[in-house]
């Protein structure tokens, strides 16, 4: 949510503070943006709250409420609404579903709440952030509902054992799964202009990544790989995470020469190798694995020499042979 200066009313909070309606500038547009901040107040309600009909951002982060005021449905130009950090269920968020007022939605954040399913987000076909991380979701049943204009989706932090519903999001650039129960990496086809892709804390075994040529950022991070292979075809590729597994040898990376933070700690590799043809790698984290000395180190770096900054090879056995 947006934060500025200049205020246009105070208004009245029950939190013995004072909330404020402000005004930003945006860049792209003329004038400033009116926004509605009322994060950290914790309002069990918003009864003694006027809330202004120009607004088009509301910011309710870090409050106890356990329903939407429904004048929050009568505001036309309302482009960002979060309720990160509250206290509502599934009957709590159904009635956005009928506020056709505020169908111009473009941000909705649920994060942090008490949800068990993926509310129905039909009504705003503009949206292009959707947020409900930290909840109780056991299903993506319904995110197929959500626009197919949506960039960014964040899903983390729930019960979901199944990526499903997934194939329509074209225009989707960051998807958020980590820490879920999550078995196979699969229905991503169709993401082609996916530019991040987050899963780690998943029960995932294998890597499938089928053919995501624009992908930038992976973290497959606490998972169950025993394997490096997958990534062969990702050759736009910035950063891949992939410690905390029980990955045995570096291998599939040749391709990856944009790769400029690997991260491979707490693994068990025994041996540096397959890196020679990243040029661009500036971080590289092999901590925590098993690899017994320095002995071809040189050669596997050479590539990156110019580059490469960092380089993490702490709890090895070939940095035992150090200490003294």
């Amino acid at each position: 949510m947006a934060s500025g200066e200049g205020v246009v009313d105070q208004l009245s909070g029950a939190a013995g503070g004072e909330a404020e309606a402000k005004m930003e500038t945006d860049g792209e547009r003329e004038g400033p943006v009116p926004y509605l901040d009322l994060t950290s107040y914790q309002l069990h309600d918003l009864s003694e709250v006027e809330i202004p009909p120009m607004l088009e951002e509301i910011d309710l982060t870090a409050n106890r409420l356990s329903s939407v005021d429904p004048r929050i449905g009568q505001l036309p130009r309302l482009r960002k609404l979060s309720f990160r950090q509250n206290l509502l269920d599934d009957g709590a968020v159904a009635p956005l579903s009928s506020w056709e007022t505020i169908a111009g939605l473009q941000e909705l954040v649920l994060r942090d709440n008490k949800l068990t399913k993926i509310p129905d987000a039909g009504i705003f076909k503009g949206l292009l952030v959707f947020d409900v991380s930290f909840n109780e979701i056991s299903s993506l049943t319904g995110v197929s509902k959500v626009s197919s204009k949506l960039k960014e989706l964040y899903v983390s932090k729930n019960e979901v054992a199944k990526m499903e519903e997934l194939e329509h999001f074209h225009a989707l650039e960051i998807l958020e799964l980590g820490s879920n129960r999550l078995r196979v990496m699969e229905n991503l086809e169709t993401l082609t202009n996916l530019q991040e892709l987050w899963l780690g804390r998943n029960r995932i075994r294998a890597v499938n990544l089928c053919g995501l040529k624009l992908i930038k950022k992976i973290s497959l991070q606490s998972n169950r790989l025993t394997s490096m292979d997958g990534f062969q075809e990702c050759t736009a590729l910035e950063e891949l995470y992939l410690s905390h597994n029980g990955i045995q040898k570096m291998e599939g990376l040749s391709t990856l020469q944009n790769l400029r933070i690997l991260d491979v700690s707490s693994n068990k590799l025994t041996t540096i190798e397959n890196i020679e043809t990243l040029t661009r790698l500036e971080d590289l984290w092999l901590n925590d694995n098993q690899i017994p000395s320095l002995d071809g180190i040189e050669a596997a770096l050479a590539g990156s020499r110019e580059k490469l900054t960092t380089i993490y090879l702490e709890r090895n056995p070939c940095c035992l042979c150090y200490v003294t």
